[in-house]
């Protein structure tokens, strides 16, 4: 199937999917976040319990992070555009905090990809020095993927290339922010400004500096 065509055919199921997750994630006298004050756990129903394996082979679950923020992004490393690209926010955001505020926050890519982000696979691309110091890269097995995915209200499907053989992730595409708790604080878009990025992650630790 032509490249052009292949895009197209994926773009429309995204367009439905992330409006569908926009309905779940905003309520209706929603105010802006990036400045604003940290949103209830009870507004929306994301995050939970999930148990995967990270770029060193080691299992890892949510109680793993304990005591951290999470900033956490669920992508694929054969990703062409929005992965890489809202990795490389997430790093410009982070080095903008000092050091100690760094170091309470654990960035995270969880794949759902698993038939080719092996451990090993991922281990080379969170190395790379585009993305966040620290980044972790978690995988697992469909099961375990899906579990996670579905705590975090993410949608995604395959979408074969019948003229080459290979696929793409149709994905939506969020960056989660949780407390030390593991409670959902905030989201945010692909193409979030940095700039915004980093001052939520400032208002959020001078509000709880733990």
């Amino acid at each position: 199937m032509p490249r052009p065509l292949l895009w197209l055919l994926i773009a429309a199921p995204t367009v439905l999917l992330i409006a569908f997750f926009t309905q779940l994630v905003t309520n209706s006298d929603r105010q802006d976040v990036r400045r604003g004050a940290v949103r209830t756990s009870g507004e929306a129903q994301i995050g939970g319990p999930f148990e995967l394996v990270d770029q060193t082979g080691t299992t890892v679950t949510h109680e793993t992070y304990a005591g951290k923020l999470m900033l956490i992004y669920f992508g694929y490393t054969y990703c062409p555009d929005a992965c890489p690209f809202s990795l490389q926010i997430m790093a410009a955001a982070m080095d903008q905090l000092d050091a100690d505020q760094r170091a309470r926050i654990q960035p995270i890519l969880i794949s759902f990809d698993p038939e080719r982000d092996t451990v090993e696979q991922m281990a080379r691309y969170v190395s790379s020095p585009a993305f966040p110091d620290g980044l972790v890269g978690l995988t697992g097995t469909e099961e375990q993927i899906a579990a996670a995915a579905r705590v975090y209200r993410v949608v995604y499907q395959r979408a074969e290339d019948a003229g080459s053989g290979d696929y793409l992730m149709d994905h939506s595409s969020f960056i989660y922010l949780m407390d030390g708790n593991g409670v959902f604080v905030d989201v945010f878009p692909t193409g979030v400004d940095p700039v915004d990025l980093t001052a939520r992650l400032q208002d959020f630790l001078e509000e709880n500096p733990g």
